[in-house]
């Protein structure tokens, strides 16, 4: 049994793991089914995440992570049958039969849990344990510092819940804390998280607070709205605690919006006059704010659109940033990153949960013998620059393309839906691997 620690900002494993989001949680799941000992270190203080009140459009990594090691065997999505665009008057102006499954953060989340250490929830029945797993411990609290190579093996420097310094000694450290992430800090001091200039207003409503014309364009339909500087998307999620029943389902929208540095400023400063850097939490945005917000709603977007967002009782908001790490390998592959340590993707990839799930199965392989360090690098540096870039694209023509028509628009979404099986990689993704 090999130990890992995991430094994610959410996750533990079975080497050790820093973060214990999402891509920490997948990363410790599939290798505690190969029987290791794994310890997610998460930075949150407090023994559960925040409920990120977020959609997640479930791509083929997450729907075939999800098969393989979900013990749960929940309902895990609403499905989505149809695409569809509309003009301002909301009228639908472009339509596509497209199965897809939406499902949530909370959701994801709370079923991972169940599945690595056992946490109990609403959401699902914790499986029980079999034969050849692992041991799995999730610390909440703690802090990377650093990480030094110790005689074959790496020792993690961190604080924990009580601010001791603690060192832990293990095989293999992986980072999986985000964007931001610490351990990338360590080894690629100059790699910077960037702005972009506009941010991801997100939002729910029950669905049984929705008017007809509203669910008549978001039940079971991914929908779409662009105009200039501005797109609206939104589909049903599932509802508290994770049901999928219809009437017991949210609607979710993600509207991205250009704000001057003024604007940011003003809209990341909560009711409690805190400046939040990243994101605004789900009810702390001021009232002033989101009311001027909703009045644009009203002027600029489809009434099916400005309705949801008008309905919404606690709206939260996300920069939208850039980051590529040049590398995931340190310590001559004893130190790894997956997922938006790696690469942070755009959120027009609807790619992030996918590249967690991808990456995870990817290290598994890996790690269980059956690829080599050389094609783990591989295959995830090259998966994340390829989407890294995409997604900078697709934001760029969305966010300050003039004139940009909607079939433009289409075009990109409809490339945001490749199979990660059928992508193509340029020379370029492959530079230095």
């Amino acid at each position: 049994m090999h130990d890992t620690v995991s430094t994610t900002n959410g996750r533990t494993n079975g080497h050790s793991r820093i973060g214990g989001s999402l891509a920490g949680l997948a990363s410790g799941i599939s290798l505690l089914r190969l029987g290791h000992r794994i310890t997610i270190l998460e930075r949150n203080p407090t023994p559960l995440l925040q409920n990120q009140g977020a959609g997640i459009v479930a791509g083929g990594d997450t729907l075939a992570f999800f098969k393989q090691y979900d013990r749960c065997q929940r309902p895990f999505a609403v499905p989505s049958q149809k695409r569809m665009y509309l003009d301002r008057e909301g009228k639908v102006v472009h339509e596509v039969a497209m199965k897809q499954a939406m499902t949530s953060w909370d959701l994801a989340y709370f079923v991972m849990r169940a599945n690595f250490d056992g946490l109990e929830s609403g959401y699902c029945d914790v499986p029980g344990r079999e034969q050849g797993d692992g041991v799995a411990e999730y610390r909440y609290g703690c802090t990377f510092k650093m990480v030094e190579e110790a005689e074959g093996r790496v020792k993690v420097h961190f604080t924990d819940a009580s601010a001791a310094d603690q060192v832990l000694d293990t095989d293999l450290l992986i980072g999986a804390d985000g964007p931001s992430s610490s351990v990338r800090k360590q080894f690629c001091p100059d790699v910077e998280r960037t702005t972009t200039g506009y941010c991801a207003l997100r939002g729910t409503v029950p669905e049984t607070e929705a008017s007809d014309a509203a669910l008549d364009v978001f039940r079971e339909r991914f929908a779409f709205f662009h105009g200039q500087g501005l797109q609206i998307l939104a589909y049903l999620i599932p509802g508290p605690l994770g049901n999928v029943k219809p009437g017991q389902r949210l609607v979710n929208f993600v509207w991205y919006y250009n704000f001057s540095p003024a604007e940011l400023e003003e809209l990341m400063t909560d009711a409690d006059e805190k400046r939040h850097r990243y994101t605004l939490p789900p009810g702390k945005m001021s009232k002033a704010v989101w009311a001027r917000l909703t009045r644009e709603a009203e002027e600029k977007m489809p009434p099916q659109f400005a309705e949801i967002v008008g309905k919404t009782k606690q709206p939260f908001a996300q920069a939208i940033t850039d980051v590529l790490s040049p590398t995931n390998s340190f310590v001559g592959g004893k130190v790894l990153l997956i997922g938006d340590a790696l690469a942070g993707f755009r959120p027009h990839t609807v790619a992030s949960t996918s590249q967690a799930a991808y990456d995870a199965m990817v290290l598994a392989e890996y790690v269980g013998g059956k690829k080599s360090h050389e094609e783990f690098v591989r295959e995830t540096m090259q998966y994340g620059r390829l989407l890294q870039r995409r997604g900078v694209e697709m934001g760029t023509r969305s966010q300050y393309g003039a004139d940009v028509p909607l079939e433009d628009h289409i075009k990109d979404r409809n490339l945001a839906s490749t199979k990660r099986e059928e992508e193509v990689y340029p020379e370029w993704t492959q530079h230095g691997l």
